[in-house]
C-alpha cells in the first residue's frame, strides 16, 4: 500500500490546484485541508484534486474532502476532481460526493468549467 504522501499546490485564477501523491489518509487529509486554509482570503472558486498519483483513500481522508466541500458551498465554490483511479471513483459515487463535488477529465477541463 502507498503510505508516503506528497503534494504540490499552485494557485491560479481563483482555482486552488492541488496533485496528490501517495495514500490519503489522516496525515494527507490534514495537509489538504492545511492547504486550503492557507488560502481562504484568496477567494477560491476552485478546488481542483488531482488525484492521479493516489490510488488509496481512507474514511479519514474523504472526511477531510467533504469539510473542504462543505466550505466551498457556503462560497459558492466548487471541488472538482481529475485523474481518479477506478476504486477511488467507485468509492466516492457510493458515498455521494459527487453529488456536491464533480469529475474534470484533466486540470484544464476543470479549469475551463
Amino acid at each position: 500500500m502507498e503510505s508516503d504522501f506528497n503534494m504540490s499546490a499552485e494557485f491560479k485564477n481563483n482555482s486552488l490546484i492541488m496533485k496528490t501523491s501517495g495514500y490519503i489518509n489522516n496525515i494527507a487529509g490534514e495537509k489538504i485541508s492545511h492547504e486550503f486554509s492557507k488560502h481562504k482570503d484568496d477567494q477560491v472558486q476552485k478546488v481542483i484534486m488531482d488525484l492521479q498519483e493516489s490510488k488509496v483513500v481512507n474514511s479519514i481522508g474523504i472526511s477531510y474532502l467533504i469539510e473542504i466541500i462543505e466550505k466551498l458551498n457556503d462560497s459558492n465554490g466548487k471541488l472538482y476532481f481529475t485523474n481518479l483511479d477506478p476504486t477511488i471513483e467507485k468509492t466516492f459515487n457510493i458515498m455521494g460526493l459527487f453529488q456536491f463535488a464533480e469529475k474534470a477529465v484533466s486540470v484544464e477541463d476543470a479549469l475551463s468549467k
